[in-house]
């Protein structure tokens, strides 16, 4: 009997569930693939059904616009008596259906001191045509100030008011289309008057409410400010707005959708609709007046055949989970063995015993396959130990020679400070910190005769062992050479000289070489490429400005022009290498010559050792932790001059 961590348990509860995980996935994916398809069709449907009826709108409303633009025209471009007039507006309003009154609002004024309001407009009236005086008809708000005239007169341009009942021009439930019109006064273009045709909103009304969708589905008609227009609620016809009945109803998405509708929107959303009802809305903008058609789709009238076929799919799929187990449950046992047998074999490898000997399984399936694959895993894991452990000892050695080379190459370097404690004329100081183990980077001091002090600063190409190995070469190179010869042009010749020779890897070495006559503060120099020293004297601390020669080593044969300063007493050379003044931050910033200036001018002078350290700690803080790219080796050299004894 298998136990609860038996592998046949743990595999039929696995493929079982992972079978029944993928049948719902696969139902749930087909009836979602089945509802996105319904919805797309449904979108496209919907989207016609509503520019349809949009369409059919705007055909109204845009044959009543251009109409009402085309008698503002005729006003503008024409005069006009007060016979002619009324009878081009009872003309437009019998020649036009769709306009269920026209006339014509003045500016006070504007047709002499007889008339200070004039506003002829006729009406249809019990299939007649009636005439009245707007400004008669309205006895208690003058017509300059309804919507339908203010609004176009502000803006200057035609304007379909806000649905209104028009209690002084007919009585019923309308919308004006508004149009102002101009003349010319002393020059200058004056506003005469409004233009206005009004349609009856019932005629729109009845068209949107015509449609039917489905059982229940229906179209709606809301105004440019939310006011429902058309809809099968009828007590919310004229009563409420898309954003009443979302407060009404604690709707923020309802609220949300509202907005996108008056800003001219259009889309397909699901919503609670007005009744309560989940449902697929489609709505579009009607351009002309600035409202809204909107078609509803009930969902649970669109989905009804997709979740009948969905429950019967979920009872076939239930059956053959039923039927997988069954099937699992066999093959489960029949391997279980040979697997009992490895894991014992695995657990001998796990403690260390790689001499363990694995199972024997002679069929080919894929236990067959694991097992030989645990004897190739046996032997190779025995091969990568001893590998490893050779790997471990090499690195560890290698580690040990670099520690070892590190203090050579710091042993060749003076480290000892102050270096000449007898000779009252100069101080010297020096450091040198390499970006790896061993660096490219050197310095040195030593005295030619008895007052003559060669000291120079150089920095190889190339960072590590390589350079490493060239910088106790140049260096030795450099003393040996600055002691026979003693004029610091003549060394870097010489010693060039010799680096070129079999030079086959291309290395280089930038110089700076000078010879400080330590009686009279003479300083001969020669420079190979090397980044110029800065001079602290009376006047201040600059760069020299040095005469530009070639770096050791690259070719033979190379001339370098010999230089000459006289330092006073309290004087000071700080020669440095490129790593100061590259040295980066995180941001990949160089540290820059000007930094360099500018911290030198800040640093203690009189103490050498704080003025360099100064300076480290200034490179350090600008790389701000960013790793070390290059060497950093710096020399200061200060002139004392000869005190009487």
């Amino acid at each position: 009997m298998p136990g609860k961590n038996s592998i046949v348990i743990k595999l039929v509860l696995v493929i079982s569930l992972c079978s029944a995980l993928i049948f719902a996935v696969t139902l749930g994916y087909n009836y979602y693939s089945s509802r996105v398809i319904l919805e797309q069709e449904l979108e496209a449907n919907a989207r016609n059904l509503a520019m349809s009826l949009v369409y059919r709108v705007e055909t109204e409303l845009v044959a009543v616009t251009g109409v009402t633009e085309g008698l503002a025209r005729s006003l503008e471009n024409g005069r006009y008596s007060e016979r002619e007039l009324l009878s081009l507006i009872r003309s437009t309003v019998e020649k036009n259906p769709g306009i269920y009154g026209s006339g014509v609002a003045f500016e006070p004024d504007a047709l002499g001191t007889s008339f200070r309001l004039y506003a002829p407009f006729y009406y249809r009236d019990k299939g007649k045509i009636t005439f009245i005086r707007l400004e008669n008809s309205y006895q208690y708000v003058p017509y300059l100030y309804w919507d339908w005239y203010q609004i176009p007169r502000e803006l200057g341009r035609m304007e379909w008011s806000e649905p209104y009942f028009d209690e002084g021009a007919g009585n019923i439930l309308m919308s004006t289309c508004s149009v102002p019109f101009y003349g010319e006064s002393s020059g200058t273009k004056k506003l005469r008057g409004v233009v206005k045709a009004d349609i009856s909103i019932d005629s729109l009304t009845e068209l949107v409410s015509s449609v039917k969708i489905l059982k229940t589905g229906y179209a709606a008609l809301l105004s440019r400010n939310g006011m429902v227009l058309a809809h099968p609620l009828k007590d919310a016809v004229m009563n409420e707005t898309f954003f009443s009945m979302a407060e009404a109803n604690n709707d923020p998405a309802m609220r949300k959708l509202g907005q996108k509708m008056i800003r001219g929107e259009s889309g397909f959303v699901l919503y609670k609709s007005l009744m309560g009802v989940t449902s697929w809305m489609y709505y579009a903008p009607i351009r002309s007046t600035g409202w809204t058609l909107a078609v509803v789709f009930p969902e649970a009238e669109l989905l009804e055949n997709v979740r009948r076929l969905s429950m019967t799919m979920a009872v076939m799929g239930f059956v053959g989970v039923l039927l997988l187990i069954a099937a699992v449950v066999y093959v489960a046992s029949t391997i279980t063995k040979p697997l009992r047998l490895l894991a014992a074999a695995t657990d001998e490898l796990a403690s260390g015993n790689f001499d363990v000997e694995l199972p024997q399984v002679r069929s080919q399936d894929e236990v067959g396959v694991l097992a030989h694959d645990f004897q190739v895993m046996k032997e190779s894991l025995k091969e990568y130990i001893k590998n490893l452990t050779e790997t471990t000892a090499a690195k560890e050695r290698i580690q040990s020679e670099l520690k070892v080379a590190t203090d050579i190459q710091a042993s060749l370097l003076p480290r000892l400070f102050p270096a000449f404690p007898d000779r009252p004329e100069f101080d010297i100081f020096a450091s040198m910190d390499p970006a790896k183990e061993v660096g490219g980077d050197f310095y040195d001091f030593f005295f030619i005769d008895e007052t003559n002090l060669c000291f120079l600063i150089a920095d190889v190409s190339d960072k590590g062992v390589p350079a490493a190995l060239y910088m106790m070469v140049a260096k030795t190179l450099l003393k040996s050479e600055g002691q026979r010869l003693g004029e610091p042009d003549r060394i870097l010749s010489c010693v060039n000289n010799i680096l070129a020779l079999e030079n086959d890897s291309s290395m280089f070495a930038t110089v700076f070489c000078a010879i400080l006559n330590t009686k009279t503060g003479e300083v001969r120099f020669a420079n190979a490429g090397h980044n110029p020293p800065l001079i602290m004297d009376s006047r201040g601390t600059r760069y020299l400005v040095l005469q530009p020669g070639f770096v050791l080593g690259p070719m033979p044969d190379v001339v370098y022009a010999a230089e000459r300063i006289i330092l006073q007493p309290g004087d000071t050379l700080f020669l440095y290498t490129d790593g100061v003044t590259e040295a980066q931050n995180r941001e990949e910033e160089l540290y820059g010559a000007p930094r360099l200036l500018d911290a030198l001018q800040r640093a203690p002078r009189e103490d050498l050792a704080e003025m360099i350290h100064y300076i480290r700690a200034e490179v350090k803080q600008h790389a701000g932790g960013a790793p070390q790219s290059d060497d950093v080796t710096m020399v200061a050299v200060k002139y004392r001059g000869i005190t009487a004894g």
